[in-house]
């Protein structure tokens, strides 16, 4: 029985190897939609928790230091409550419901990108306060407005902006409960790596869920790797 069982996991091994080597349609497809939702919701993060994380730590007003609380807890957020508040949002009987977003990769861009603003707003304030601290008088002493400075510091923490907006990137694309709920799973249409990898390893299927693995897992490789390179990088450059 042991002995059936490891061929049978080392037939769905070649025959994940096989998928992934000769670009299998449906592979592709669910690759290139996780990456897709993926990739806008981090830039919509980015984009937003740049200009949070930035006001954080460049201007002093009331409630500042419970915000930056609220926002390092939410970094712990379950991701099954992400899901259920944006399902509550888009559903049929929810405040965005007549805009039909419910079930598609729009409410799965609105999940991940809610995931992944915390971190990006946590991380870019961390750079941003850090050279504000080291920088801020001078930069104010040279007639440089808030904003103005704000964009000198975040060209001077580039890395770790990148390292940031890598660090969102691998939340999102790595999240499945939250995508499931809004998006359904269905097929060729909001089914990505990871909620494909949970249902077809329910369903016995193995070989595509384990070549969607190897996909996951060298994107969550490279991305790592790409993050601690850029970390060295400012290093050296400190």
């Amino acid at each position: 029985m042991l002995s059936g069982a490891m061929n049978e996991v080392g037939s769905a091994f070649f025959s994940a190897l096989a998928l992934v080597r000769t670009g299998n349609p449906e592979l592709l497809g669910i690759v290139a939609l996780s990456l897709r939702v993926s990739l806008t919701a981090t830039l919509l993060a980015g984009l937003i928790g740049t200009v949070l994380g930035t006001m954080l730590a460049i201007y002093r007003f009331p409630g500042r230091t419970a915000l930056l609380i609220v926002v390092n807890a939410l970094l712990g957020l379950p991701p099954v409550v992400v899901g259920l508040a944006v399902y509550l949002l888009v559903s049929r009987a929810g405040p965005l419901g007549a805009l039909g977003l419910l079930f598609t990769p729009a409410a799965m861009i609105g999940a991940q990108a809610l995931l992944a603003l915390p971190i990006v707003i946590a991380l870019v304030h961390r750079v941003s306060a850090g050279y504000w601290s080291d920088y801020g008088d001078a930069l104010r002493v040279d007639g440089a407005s808030r904003p103005r400075a704000a964009l000198t510091l975040l060209a001077m923490g580039r890395a770790g902006l990148m390292t940031a907006y890598l660090t969102a990137f691998g939340r999102a694309i790595a999240e499945v409960g939250a995508i499931l709920m809004v998006g359904g799973n269905i097929r060729g249409v909001t089914r990505t790596m990871t909620t494909a990898i949970a249902l077809e390893t329910s369903r016995g299927e193995l070989a595509l869920a384990l070549g969607l693995g190897f996909i996951l897992m060298s994107l969550a490789l490279g991305v790592s790797a790409l993050a601690f390179a850029l970390n060295r990088a400012a290093l050296r450059d400190v």
